[in-house]
Order: C-alpha cells, then structure tokens, then sequence
C-alpha cells in the first residue's frame, strides 16, 4: 500500500538499504525492485503516492535501475509493473495531485473494474471463495443459503471486494452454523 509507506522509509522499502545507511539499518535489506527482477512488482493504492515520491519511483522505472539506500552500485531491474487505485488519476494529474509523466509510464494497459455493486454477479463467486478461504483459516465448515447470497447480492458495498471479504471473515468467526 503506497500510501502507508513512510517517507522516510519509501526508498528503503522499494530500493533496498546498505547496513549502516540510516540508524536502524542493522543489516542489507532487498527492496521490492530487486525480489521482484524477472517478474511482477504490485503497488496499491498508487495514488496515495506522494509527489516526491512519484519522481523517485518514476526514475526508477525509465532507467529500469534502482540504488539501495547506503549504496553507490546501480542494480539493473526487469519487472512487470501493476498498479492499482481506487483514485481517478487524470483528476489527480488535473488537481496537481499525481505527476502526468508518471501516469503515462505506468498506464500502458489500463484495465476499470466497476464497483462490486455493479457487478452483482461476482458477488456469489466472491463470498464463496471467501468463506472457504477464511472457513479454512479458522477450521469452520460453512455455507451460504440461498437466502444469505439474496442478502449479499442486494446490499451496495460501498467498500468493495475488501468490504465483502472482511464481513465474510466476521461472519466465519462468529456464526454458529
């Protein structure tokens, strides 16, 4: 999650750290770049990103090279970019909240998935899923009437999926059949 990423720490999270490079850094670290070379790096809720660190991320990903935190040796990175957001982000490029740059770096394939009230259909497919997931995580053996999908189906979901999921986890632990 960009937005929970400190700014002290944004670099040392994505790039990496040298031991000794700032007050607790007591060993190497590999930032996310580098675990992700040869494969797909995911950055949630991108705009929630800092303008400073949109520039800092935005070089990193033209010159396809990131510098640990402490270090002075340039690491070459290949990864897959995926970003996701729940802001409308050519209204952050027009309110001076996202750089433009940045977006048209990062919006090669752009994929807008409707709210989970507007896909009614998904919603079965996802509480299922979810109720097995978290049936497993708490050793419950659950299911949903038909009745239960009704109720699922009609409510609006103003949080989404993460809202679904997580009422799906509160139910697992407190339901009693």
């Amino acid at each position: 999650d960009m937005g929970s990423i400190s700014n002290n720490l944004f670099e040392s999270e994505l790039f990496g750290h040298k031991k000794g490079a700032f007050t607790d850094a007591k060993s190497d670290r590999v930032g996310r770049f580098e675990l992700a070379h040869s494969g797909s790096l995911f950055l949630d809720e991108l705009g929630n990103l800092p303008l400073q660190q949109q520039a800092t991320l935005l070089a990193a990903l033209q010159n396809r090279q990131i510098t640990p935190v402490g270090s002075t040796k340039v690491i070459d990175v290949d990864i897959r970019l995926i970003c996701a957001t729940n802001d409308n982000l050519q209204q952050a490029v027009n309110d001076g909240r996202f750089r433009q740059d940045l977006l048209y770096r990062i919006n090669t394939v752009e994929i807008r998935l409707p709210p989970l009230r507007k896909r009614v259909e998904d919603i079965p497919l996802l509480a299922n899923y979810y109720l097995d997931i978290y049936g497993r995580k708490y050793k419950r053996q659950l299911e949903l009437s038909p009745q239960d999908l009704e109720h699922l189906c009609h409510y609006r979901w103003p949080g989404n999926v993460r809202e679904l999921a997580h009422a799906i986890e509160r139910a697992v632990i407190l339901s009693e059949g």
